[in-house]
Order: C-alpha cells, then sequence, then structure tokens
C-alpha cells in the first residue's frame, strides 16, 4: 500500500513504480477525500500494476474511486456499517465489473459482533464478513474477496481457517499492524507462510512499520521461498558460521548480498564460511564460494571452478554471477579451471587435518565417548 498523499498524483506514481519493481503485483492506495479520488483519476491509466482503493469511512468516496477507475475496492464493515449505503456501492461495482474485498480487521471489528461472539474472536470476525457478504447478495453481488486480519498471529491464523470452511472466494492475507523491523517481518511471515502452507491464501500483504518497499520486497521473497512465485532477484544463503570458519562470513556475506542485489541476478549463491563442508552443504546453489587457508573456493553447483585470493572473493563471486546469467550453468563448467578442484581438495584436507573433520566421522572420538559413557555407566551402578 502507498504511503504518499493519493492527491500527490506523481510522488505516488513513483512509490507504485518502486513497488512494482520490488514485486508487488497490486498496488492499494487511500481514497479518503475528494482530491485522493481525483488523483485517482490520474494515476490509475498510468499505473503498471492494477489500482485498489482503500475504502473506511465515506460511501462519497467508494462511489468516487469506481469513477476513476480503479481495478477493485477494499471495503471495512467495521467502518462502512450502513447496509443501504454498502449495497449501493455494490449495486454500483456489479455494473462496472468492480470487484470488492471485504476486509474485516480485529481493531475495527463492529461491536454488535464482538458483544455476540464474546470479544475480538475469529467466530466474530467471520461472522462480520459474511454478515457483509450476505447484504451484497441482496442486490446480486458475489465478486467478493475477503480479508480477517488481526495483528495477533493465533487470531489471524484461526479466523482465516475458519473463513477458509464457510465461503469458495479469494482470501486475501496479512498480519495487520505487524510493527517495524525485524519483530514484524517475523510476525507477518509466521501468519502469511503458515496459511499459504495450508494452501489458504491468493493474495498477501505485509503490514511493516517501514518503507512499503520493504513490504513488497519481503512478499515476493516469501513467495519465491516457498515456490509460489519463479526467482527473479537474488536468493542469498550462507552459513551461520563456526569455529571452523575462517573468515568474517557476516561481513562477506554482507558486502556480496549489497553488490549482487544491485545487479538483480535471479540466482542462488552461497557464502560459506569454511571449505571443509562448504561446497557439499550448498550443493544446490546456483553459485557460491567458500574460503579457507586464504583462498576463496568458487564453486557452481557444488563443483570447484575456480580458486581465488581471501581478499578477491566478493569480486570473484560478483564476476562470475553476471557471467553465469549470461551464459548458463554449462557453459561456466565448462570454464572451469582444470586445475581448481585439485588444489581446493589439497586445502580442504589441510583444513581437515588442522582444525579436524566433524567429531561424528571420527573412529578415535566415537570410541572414546563410548569408553566415557561406559564408564559412567558403571559408577551409576556402584552407587
Amino acid at each position: 500500500m502507498t504511503t504518499t498523499k493519493t492527491a500527490d498524483v506523481e510522488g505516488t506514481l513513483v512509490q507504485i513504480y518502486s513497488l512494482a519493481a520490488a514485486g508487488a503485483e497490486i498496488v492499494r492506495c487511500t481514497c479518503n477525500s475528494q482530491d485522493a479520488a481525483d488523483g485517482l483519476r490520474q494515476i490509475v491509466p498510468r499505473s503498471p500494476v492494477p489500482i485498489v482503493a482503500d475504502i473506511h469511512f465515506h460511501v462519497e468516496m467508494a462511489l468516487a474511486a469506481l469513477e476513476s477507475g480503479v481495478a477493485a475496492l477494499r471495503l471495512n464493515p467495521g467502518n462502512l456499517r450502513k447496509p443501504e449505503e454498502i449495497k449501493l456501492v455494490a449495486r454500483e461495482a456489479g455494473a462496472r465489473g468492480v470487484p470488492i474485498r471485504i476486509g474485516v480487521n480485529a481493531g475495527s471489528l463492529h461491536p454488535d459482533f464482538a458483544k455476540e461472539f464474546g470479544g475480538i474472536t475469529a467466530e466474530a470476525m467471520v461472522a462480520s464478513a459474511l454478515h457483509e457478504l450476505e447484504l451484497f447478495h441482496e442486490v446480486g453481488f458475489d465478486d467478493v474477496a475477503f480479508s480477517v486480519k488481526a495483528s495477533n498471529v493465533a487470531l489471524m491464523i484461526a479466523a482465516y481457517r475458519l473463513l477458509a470452511e464457510k465461503v469458495d472466494h479469494p482470501l486475501h492475507l496479512g498480519v495487520t499492524e505487524a510493527g517495524p523491523l525485524p519483530g514484524g517481518l517475523i510476525k507477518a511471515t509466521a501468519g502469511i507462510a503458515t496459511l499459504l502452507a495450508e494452501g489458504i491464501g491468493d493474495t498477501i500483504r505485509y503490514s511493516l512499520t517501514a518503507d512499503p518497499i520493504e513490504e513488497a520486497r519481503a512478499g515476493r521473497q516469501l513467495l519465491e521461498a516457498m515456490g509460489l512465485r519463479e526467482r527473479k532477484g537474488l536468493d542469498l544463503i550462507a552459513c551461520p558460521s563456526c569455529g571452523r570458519a575462517e573468515i568474517d562470513v557476516i561481513g562477506v556475506a554482507k558486502a556480496a548480498q549489497s553488490a549482487l542485489e544491485e545487479r538483480n541476478l535471479p540466482i542462488q549463491v552461497a557464502v560459506m564460511g569454511c571449505v571443509v563442508n562448504g561446497p557439499g552443504e550448498a550443493r544446490e546453489a546456483d553459485l557460491g564460494i567458500a574460503a579457507g587457508r586464504k583462498k576463496g573456493h568458487l564453486f557452481i553447483k557444488g563443483h570447484i571452478v575456480r580458486v581465488v585470493p581471501e581478499d578477491e572473493m566478493v569480486e570473484a563471486l560478483v564476476a562470475e554471477a553476471e557471467q553465469l546469467v549470461a551464459e548458463g550453468i554449462e557453459a561456466r563448467l565448462a570454464a572451469a579451471d582444470s586445475s581448481a578442484e585439485a588444489e581446493a581438495e589439497a586445502d580442504r584436507q589441510a583444513l581437515l587435518a588442522e582444525k579436524g573433520d566433524d567429531a561424528n566421522a571420527s573412529e578415535d572420538r566415537i570410541e572414546l565417548i563410548r569408553r566415557t559413557v561406559a564408564s559412567g555407566r558403571a559408577g551409576d551402578r556402584r552407587d
């Protein structure tokens, strides 16, 4: 959703284009005044994505938004309460073929439903949504989507699950008023991802106290991570670091992410702190680099293609990423340095000897553990 004043046509369009570039496929703009409605008239034909008008208290604004040519309306049943006004909007939307989202929010739930169901509950929120739908049906309108958002994640999940059992309409998911980063991101993801994994939900919105570009970016990344959208941007994975790490993993990962995001390359890239397990653990990544013995082992799909000096790791990673996108994986594997695999294996073996492999791979350590446990049990029996 835009944060600009909708009457500021140029400023709003700049934000809409930025949101679209960050992955937003639908953008919502407030329509809370006649100036905002006039702005929408100019924004809608110039927008790269469909525009939804956000309506809260004034039926006049809903009608004006329809006149502006918006792709959809969002009505809040807790704020727009008069049945005849609601039905009027539904009739006018139906005449234009414009869908409406019934957007129930826990924070603006109609008090009658809160009283009937003993507070702000999933049942009360769903009842409010279904009541609005009944009003629409009275005028023959059924082109409806629903949302039942709450700032409480558990309540949000429960409400959507209940609603999904009762209607066969599109559902728009969101944890409303999730708050600033990083907490807001965690709460929103917990609610949205849980429902998407259950097959519930058709559109999503991150409601963060942040630049709306962060909302669009988070939504896109979530959908890509869940396999619901084809990757269009960078997916950088990195190890959490451990005692074997040969570099500042956090620093290198941040530098790599910053450099690669600027180029908007649609690949998965791994930054690993050591060469002992790095290429193996990240073998499914399109491209990666692992540090060891003051060197960086550059690998593609788990195959070492180059060994570079440690201080050139990020630069080499970025260069290879650009070539990988331009030429393809097979071409870059064919162009691998023929001596890289042997050099990398020598480094790996040296580090294994120096720092040790995983404890579970050492027979000596396993035997030591067994003896220690056996000794402890014998002591218990003596006591």
